[in-house]
């Protein structure tokens, strides 16, 4: 049997105390199942902007979308998930990454390293937080026993078999960094290519009793009648690709509200997502398709 959906929408900007606590109260409104908030520099602090989530909400789950562990001392880190989950009574799923802008680590004074420095340290940080909030010693302690639920987000061979060995969800980009990109450019991966990085992510995953959860990232949703000229704009960023490629995009909705139903289910048949995460610029457009597919 297929998981149940589960929506999340990622809140990317800063906002005064009322208003982000209002835009929260919209998120539950609507119905998403997790409020989450990234972890890049001039967007809001990850833990505090959570905790104030809670205090405006009851329903939703709150998640890190997810942490730059580059930015994180593994110590430091577990005072903060601990703190977090004991304020808001249990409700924080904690994402990982390993950070791929630059820029960001430039303008803070941190090394960024090479991609295989990055994943070695995100898995030292998974392993020393396992270790540390798994102990009845540490202190703060977490709300959630044995841990705080896990995500884990990547796309290469390491990332997806640290996912496979420690994430409850594993979340896929659809996307990967431009060569030589300081600022985080990404582009899209084809469905194609998704389908392999998904099998491969199976096949490391193969050992493990309960499959974790799939989660993926939809960077564009638009709702429309005429999905060939809604997508002109995008031919431009990706001109290797034809229009009905960019329309199969994995990360890309686009169509009528049933037509953007029909694609979210097409995902779950195909790749075996049940939890799908949008930006916070598309959170009212996605809002209906959470209706359309639930329980089906």
């Amino acid at each position: 049997m297929s998981r149940p959906f589960r929506f999340g929408v990622n809140l990317l900007h800063t906002a005064s105390g009322g208003e982000w606590r209002a835009k929260c109260r919209r998120a539950e409104e609507l119905g998403y199942d997790v409020i989450l908030v990234p972890d890049h520099l001039g967007m809001p602090a990850p833990f505090p902007a959570l905790v104030a989530a809670a205090e405006a909400t009851e329903r939703p789950r709150l998640g890190t979308f997810t942490l730059n562990a580059g930015f994180w001392n593994p110590t430091l880190l577990a005072r903060e998930v601990a703190t977090t989950d004991a304020l808001t009574g249990g409700r924080l799923e904690l994402g990982l990454g390993t950070g791929y802008v630059r820029a960001e680590h430039d303008s803070a004074g941190l090394p960024f390293g090479s991609p295989g420095e990055r994943v070695d340290h995100l898995r030292r940080t998974v392993e020393e937080l396992g270790r540390l909030l798994g102990s009845d010693e540490h202190r703060p302690q977490a709300a959630q026993r044995p841990r705080v639920p896990l995500l884990i987000g990547g796309n290469g061979d390491r990332m997806l078999r640290l996912s496979a060995e420690h994430a409850d969800i594993a979340a896929f980009t659809g996307a990967r960094t431009v060569p030589g990109s300081t600022t985080g450019q990404l582009t899209p991966i084809t469905a194609e290519e998704l389908d392999e990085r998904v099998a491969q992510w199976l096949e490391f995953a193969r050992h493990r009793e309960e499959q974790p959860e799939l989660n993926l990232l939809l960077q564009v949703v638009i709702g429309t009648e005429d999905r060939e000229a809604a997508v002109q704009p995008f031919l431009e960023l990706v001109p290797e690709l034809t229009v009905e490629q960019v329309l199969d995009l994995p990360v890309s909705l686009v169509g009528t509200p049933d037509e953007l139903a029909e694609q979210v289910l097409a995902r779950r048949k195909r790749y075996g997502f049940t939890y799908f995460t949008v930006l916070e610029p598309y959170m009212e457009a996605f809002a209906p398709v959470m209706a359309r597919v639930r329980g089906a």
